[in-house]
């Protein structure tokens, strides 16, 4: 495994980040736990998760990922060895009205709850680092290219935001913040601010990077170089559509889509012919192509880490194996070929 530093920080974190999303939903708490063993045996020390999961989100599930990482820290005491991190919703009343009865803004009121609530799930007295789920503005993230104002919008100011987090820093609830599915506004905005009142600088952002959504690479990439905020790479496999399983055939039984299939980010006419162009690449050279996909991402330097996640043991292994594997300068030049073919399919 290789590692790399969070931010200006002095942690380091594996290459490859734990997703956990699935745990209380698809994968039982059994199986989340020999997840956990098998991953960090494998060298990874970060664990993500957020208050919000399992996905998708529901009132009778809502915690429960975070419940299951609580009992396997406590089972096999191994909060020190690890890099623990979660999610704070952002607004969300429409259709998250049982977290906190729809309360998901950033302000203090709803951040206390939900970092305590956390807390107490997860059986620790900390996270490593806590991230914003979303902005409290409205801007574009889940799926939205373009940015579109809303005159009549009224966000919780950043600062605000800003200084309760420094607050948790100053309690010792939380070590380190982050930001996920910002723009680079966003980011830049809350640099400014901490740099001008002399507060805690964010350390990383958690957004979507995968061969169907490079948007990364437009103006957060120079971001993340010049301030040492890095990426923290989520959907890596475009929802296992870069592993080549939804393309010729229904999807499998189990597996996301055929459970959920407004889950359509990835599965759009721009995103299967990209996906099916990038497939053929990787078995013309002898390579998985879901190890090709993860391969890329963890190939960038403004990367810190990337998040995999895994239903099956199997699955997790190929994932995990993905560090071993070095694109040549010939691969790559293809990759570039077929991403301008087809820009961002799935942002």
């Amino acid at each position: 495994m290789r590692y790399r530093k969070l931010g200006r920080t002095g942690i380091q974190v594996s290459q490859l980040c734990l997703g956990t999303m699935t745990y209380g939903e698809q994968n039982s708490e059994k199986e989340a736990h020999a997840q956990l063993d098998f991953a960090t045996e494998q060298g990874i020390n970060f664990i993500d998760t957020a208050e919000l999961y399992p996905i998708p989100p529901a009132a009778r599930s809502y915690g429960k990922t975070e419940e299951i990482i609580g009992n396997w820290l406590k089972k096999r005491g191994k909060r020190d060895d690890v890099v623990l991190a979660s999610k704070v919703c952002g607004p969300a009343a429409d259709w998250l009205p049982h977290i906190r009865g729809g309360g998901t803004r950033l302000d203090r009121h709803n951040i206390i709850k939900a970092i305590d609530g956390s807390l107490q799930r997860l059986k620790t007295d900390y996270l490593d680092l806590y991230q914003l789920h979303w902005p409290d503005r409205k801007t574009n993230y889940f799926g939205r290219l373009g940015y579109v104002h809303d005159p009549d919008d009224r966000p919780i100011p950043i600062i605000e935001t800003l200084q309760l987090l420094n607050d948790l820093v100053q309690e010792g609830k939380v070590r380190h913040i982050g930001l996920s599915n910002e723009t680079p506004w966003g980011v830049m905005r809350f640099i400014q601010l901490s740099d001008c009142m002399e507060m805690l600088r964010v350390v990383s952002i958690q957004n979507p990077y995968s061969l169907l959504n490079r948007s990364f690479e437009i103006g957060l990439a120079e971001v993340a170089h010049r301030e040492d905020v890095g990426l923290l790479a989520y959907s890596p496999l475009g929802f296992g559509t870069l592993s080549g399983k939804y393309l010729d055939a229904a999807p499998p039984k189990e597996s996301r889509l055929a459970r959920w299939p407004d889950y359509d980010r990835y599965s759009n006419e721009q995103a299967l012919a990209a996906s099916r162009e990038y497939v053929q690449l990787a078995r013309d050279h002898g390579l998985d192509p879901a190890q090709m996909a993860l391969a890329f991402v963890n190939s960038r330097p403004f990367l810190t880490s990337t998040i995999i996640g895994a239903t099956g043991m199997g699955q997790l292994k190929s994932n995990i194996d993905s560090v071993n594997i070095s694109l040549s300068s010939d691969i790559l030049d293809e990759i570039e070929a077929i991403h301008r073919r087809h820009p961002n399919p799935s942002p």
